[in-house]
């Protein structure tokens, strides 16, 4: 079954108080027309995760998002290019949680293949250690395993998933170039709905070329090649 959607369909799975995964590490890779359809749609109350807030000197980013106030609490592992992240956060109207890159690529997923979580180094003796708040509002752990500690993190899991593709067929195969993978095939597999966006599509894919199976992708948008 042919998964082409328009734009505005695409956008229209989008519900205000959705949690929604969004790929890409800053410009590379990224959903970005859907993402500037999604702020122009109006869509409010998301909780967004994502490497970083955007880049906000591209016009079409997650950076346009934040700015227009749509989004209620992002999880992100790197804000320093957008400074109304931090304004945001430190005046409490957007809620920020920050999580090392290598433990947000595993929350993630775990989420999409059913763990209970990961358990790392990473973080121990940090303000986002022991006690910091985590996913539902609970808080990390420390377990100790043959002498060692590590930290708990609990799997991420999303309603939607906006994930980018170099091409995809109309079956919904994605195959993506180089750096452009970064969190794509990870978020994938860890929402109930995955839309991607592509810069070309077309009727059938090679198996071999094939990064990220259509039985995971719901949606395919034509991003046009922008």
């Amino acid at each position: 079954m042919a998964k082409i959607v328009s734009m505005d369909e695409a956008v229209a799975q989008i519900k205000d108080g959705m949690t929604i995964m969004v790929s890409g590490f800053l410009s590379a890779g990224g959903p970005n027309e859907v993402l500037h359809a999604i702020a122009e749609a109006g869509v409010k109350d998301l909780t967004v995760i994502c490497n970083d807030g955007g880049d906000p000197k591209r016009d079409h980013s997650l950076a346009e998002l934040i700015h227009n106030g749509q989004v209620a609490h992002l999880w992100a592992t790197h804000i320093g290019l957008n400074p109304e992240v931090g304004q945001k956060m430190n005046d409490g109207s957007m809620k920020v949680t920050l999580v090392p890159q290598g433990s947000m690529a595993e929350k993630i997923r775990a989420g999409g293949y059913g763990l209970g979580g990961v358990l790392t180094p990473t973080g121990l003796a940090t303000p986002v250690g022991e006690g910091a708040e985590d996913v539902g509002g609970t808080k990390k752990e420390v377990i100790t395993i043959d002498g060692k500690e590590f930290l708990l993190e609990r799997p991420l899991r999303a309603d939607v998933a906006l994930i980018y593709g170099s091409v995809a067929d109309k079956y919904g195969n994605v195959k993506i170039h180089g750096d452009a993978r970064n969190f794509n095939i990870v978020m994938a597999a860890a929402a109930d709905t995955v839309i991607c966006q592509a810069d070309e599509v077309i009727d059938m894919m090679d198996p071999d070329e094939v990064l990220i199976q259509n039985v995971l992708v719901d949606y395919i948008v034509d991003g046009g090649n922008k």
